[in-house]
């Protein structure tokens, strides 16, 4: 039986995770003050902002939904390991998806900079210009997307279900629905 559940997936937010991500990495990767790394920090200022403070509003509504309503069912064929490392997995990229949005957007509003959101409007500043607090908070936001990065991967690691054990954990993950998932 298929749900139609849609806390279910989570497919909204894995697409901002897989697009900021490589997207912060990129743009930290070239020396500084040459190309192509004024051009990937030019894109990484206007988009991942966008898509960090996206981030951040979907995950606070998915918390607060998750706390209304609960959290979809697992799938019997996970198993008890497997449900602990589910509830580990989720215990741990909250806070980390709450975290590397906050942490980029105090690092650019401390550092003087404006947030904009997708060329409509700016979020405002709630912390005054503090160039040590950005730079604590750019040093937190790198070594979370490292965390984050990290958690992916075996987040992904996971997903052998899906090809190896054929079952219908995986589908609770990603886009399509399988068959006989119970949420």
């Amino acid at each position: 039986m298929t749900t139609s559940n849609p806390e279910a997936r989570y497919d909204a937010m894995a697409a901002i995770i897989l697009v900021a991500i490589p997207l912060d990495v990129v743009a930290a990767l070239p020396p500084r003050g040459v190309s192509p790394r004024v051009e990937f920090l030019t894109i990484h200022k206007s988009l991942g902002k966008s898509l960090g403070l996206t981030a951040l509003v979907l995950i606070v509504l998915r918390v607060a939904w998750r706390l209304s309503v609960g959290a979809p069912l697992y799938s019997a064929a996970l198993g008890v390991f497997g449900r602990i490392g589910a509830h580990a997995a989720h215990f741990a990229f909250c806070p980390l998806m709450i975290a590397m949005p906050a942490t980029g957007y105090v690092d650019s509003v401390a550092g003087g900079h404006s947030a904009p959101w997708v060329g409509l409007f700016d979020w405002p500043a709630p912390v005054a210009r503090d160039e040590a607090l950005a730079r604590r908070a750019g040093f937190a936001r790198q070594r979370l997307t490292w965390a984050i990065g990290a958690g992916l991967a075996l987040h992904l690691a996971a997903a052998w279900r899906a090809w190896v054990k054929r079952d219908d954990v995986f589908a609770r993950m990603w886009l399509a629905r399988a068959g006989g998932a119970n949420g």
